[in-house]
């Protein structure tokens, strides 16, 4: 039976509609992240799974029980905040025991829970601390472990990171996996950072104005994105116009050499102009007996990267960025220098037509 299903889900405020058609149906330990920039709804379904806010319409199911019109602390949920929302006068370990206290769990058993739960999220010793003794990274650990002790059936995560220093964030977002899967939980992550929900998520909900505009797995939506918006907001896309020769077979041309697509060009007919991008692993330094079209192109930028190294370009008269990997014993080219550049049609995605 499936953990958590939402069935043609709408919320509107007023006039405002903010979901629209939401459907959604998890694995039972599944760790989604819903994706998308601000304002496209993916913390108001967060907060209708929680039950802070109420659907126009449509229902929300938790482990085959319909929850919809329950309050909160009816649906087993457990929720970690952006803001670490810690209690500022109670220690690290009466925070934690704090959920299984409201439900009535006796103290023996508080205090076993409470003890695995630090020794879960690595800070055994710090029971007795209280919060503003300890980091920020400690204390969104310890937000977690409040969140995981009542045992839920779904765990809610709203940009539990984005308070956190670069280093500290991807740390935790791997600590939080790790025991994701540990415990098996079913959890739903909302973040606008894309490296991190293609980092630790077993499917992702890419969502543009209030629907689901691709639902799918991490290398689904970088490599087969099935919108223009989903294309252009995961990663880095470089751009061209093609014109169609023969679009049974995938055939194209661009700057005038052939270029065969895997992703066939449905509906345009010979003379057609399309739009395709290739992400910028996709275009080779230099000619490759792999890759079927070359073209010149004028460096414009280096940006050293660590493994690396992203270059901004001109070529057939638009700007691209390419990406090589860093070779200590091959310096990259200079700007200004003219290079060739390969690619092929098999990694190429048609954004139209």
């Amino acid at each position: 039976m499936s953990q958590l299903t939402l069935r043609s889900v709408f919320k509107s405020f007023g006039a405002t509609a903010v979901v629209r058609d939401f459907k959604l149906t998890m694995r039972d330990g599944e760790f989604l992240s819903l994706l998308g920039p601000s304002g496209c709804g993916k913390t108001t379904v967060l907060r209708m799974v929680a039950g802070f806010e109420s659907p126009s319409a449509g229902q929300i199911e938790i482990d085959g029980r319909d929850v919809t019109h329950l309050r909160p602390a009816q649906r087993n949920i457990g929720m970690m905040f952006q803001a670490y929302a810690l209690f500022p006068n109670m220690t690290v370990g009466e925070n934690v025991a704090f959920g299984l206290k409201v439900k009535g769990v006796g103290r023996d058993e508080r205090e076993a829970r409470v003890a695995d739960m630090l020794r879960l999220i690595g800070l055994p010793d710090l029971g007795a601390r209280y919060p503003f003794q300890l980091s920020g990274g400690q204390q969104q650990r310890v937000a977690l472990a409040r969140a995981l002790a009542p045992q839920p059936k779904v765990l809610l995560l709203d940009e539990p990171l984005s308070a956190l220093d670069a280093k500290v964030r991807v740390s935790l977002r791997t600590e939080i996996r790790q025991i994701q899967q540990e415990m098996g939980i079913t959890t739903i992550f909302v973040t606008h950072d894309q490296e991190e929900a293609m980092s630790i998520s077993d499917r992702i909900v890419v969502m543009n104005g209030g629907v689901a505009d691709q639902i799918g797995t991490p290398f689904e939506i970088y490599n087969r994105p099935t919108t223009r918006f989903v294309a252009n907001f995961v990663g880095t896309l470089n751009t061209f116009e093609v014109k169609v020769v023969d679009p049974a077979l995938g055939r194209v041309t661009l700057a005038d050499q052939p270029l065969t697509l895997s992703d066939r060009p449905l509906g345009a007919r010979a003379g057609d102009t399309l739009s395709i991008a290739l992400r910028p692993e996709a275009l080779r330094l230099g000619r490759s007996d792999a890759h079927e079209t070359t073209l010149p192109a004028r460096i414009d930028d280096v940006h050293f990267m660590g493994s690396v190294i992203r270059l901004r370009a001109m070529m057939a008269g638009v700007p691209v960025s390419l990406d090589t990997f860093n070779r200590p014993d091959v310096p990259p080219p200079v700007p200004g220098s003219m290079v060739e550049v390969s690619l092929s049609g098999h990694e190429a995605i048609v954004l139209n037509g």
